[in-house]
């Protein structure tokens, strides 16, 4: 495989799925892509895709009568603004059956039952199995109805809004890569901004007007761009030492339950630092001001009550991280029966 043409890649596509997470970097891959696939005449064929992490994507919050929204709701807007059709933009959660009933599952439940954090190189669970197994699974009916029309396996194109400027992992990323290979479907992995400088993705988002989510600023509505560097998971265990202040500054109520969790199992939120250090740290003076602060839903406080029921129980996975009875515990003043009481 190789390609050099996005327009002649994209006019071999039955499918073009851009994924949007309501940040700055995927909304710009998918005008690139969307460009290309008008340019191809295939237009037709795009989708937007967003995988939903629930309540620990940044919410919506509402300052002096003005809400600003969630980043479930912002990939929503950023579809249409690219020109993708609302029935083409698909939202996905992961979930699973309990008691009967169909019921979010989300990813600090997950991490609370394993008893480990996704560390990059250590157990990377927060990718495939949240968003990109997700988002591909909500095309399988389109590949079994479009199988009976095409021969041979549909090719899809799975646009992400990785650049090189983020890591050197994401630096040394090819622009197309073959991630899947089978007789039903192949996917080619498209990065559309590889090479696009984050001063310049601002410059374009600035100039076309493209709303953007209210994390990156210091305040909703400043427009200053000195909050949050990427809008990830709220407390992404791989962001930035300042982004995980300000995260935990602005939801100091996920700072709590992800702290819970890091003392209960006995593992560190991050390789470098704990959660009881990053909560401590949010409090000096010296420490970004966050602007605002979170009052989380009811969509939160479930996910509370199941992190709490989790860590009632043993961990299903031994985690190689786990500290036992290390500085980790006395760090974080232990656990005991009324902590884990809702």
């Amino acid at each position: 495989m190789s390609y050099t043409d996005p327009v002649a890649f994209a006019a071999t596509r039955h499918r073009i799925v851009i994924n949007l997470s309501g940040g700055k970097d995927g909304v710009i891959a998918g005008a690139k892509a969307m460009d290309a696939a008008r340019r191809a005449g295939v237009a037709d064929r795009v989708w937007t895709a967003h995988a939903s992490l629930g309540p620990m994507e940044w919410p919506a919050v509402t300052v002096d009568g003005v809400r600003w929204p969630s980043a479930s709701e912002l990939a929503a807007q950023h579809s249409q603004i690219l020109g993708v059709p609302p029935e083409r933009h698909i939202e996905v959660r992961r979930t699973r059956q309990v008691d009967g009933r169909t019921v979010p599952f989300d990813l600090l439940t997950f991490i609370a039952e394993r008893g480990d954090w996704p560390w990059l190189g250590q157990a990377r669970t927060c990718t495939g199995p949240w968003k990109t197994k997700m988002v591909f699974g909500a095309f399988t009916e389109q590949v079994r109805a479009l199988r009976k029309e095409v021969q041979g396996p549909l090719m899809f194109a799975n646009v992400l809004g990785l650049r090189a400027e983020e890591s050197r992992d994401r630096r040394n990323r090819q622009v197309w890569r073959r991630t899947t290979d089978n007789s039903h479907r192949v996917v080619d992995e498209w990065l559309p901004a590889h090479q696009v400088s984050t001063a310049d993705v601002w410059a374009w988002t600035l100039a076309e007007e493209v709303p953007y989510h209210w994390c990156y600023d210091s305040h909703p509505g400043a427009g200053d761009r000195r909050g949050s560097s990427r809008c990830s998971c709220s407390t992404c265990t791989l962001a930035s030492h300042r982004d995980l202040l300000l995260g935990v500054a602005r939801r100091p109520r996920l700072a709590e339950l992800c702290a819970l969790v890091e003392r209960v199992r006995q593992v560190p939120f991050n390789p470098n630092i704990t959660m009881a250090e990053l909560i401590e740290q949010s409090r000096r003076p010296d420490a970004p001001d966050p602007g605002v602060r979170v009052e989380e839903n009811a969509d939160f406080e479930r996910m509370e009550r199941d992190v709490h029921a989790a860590l009632r129980r043993p961990p299903t996975y031994e985690s190689k991280a786990r500290t036992g009875s290390t500085p980790l515990l006395h760090a974080t003043g232990g656990c005991d029966t009324c902590t884990l009481t809702m």
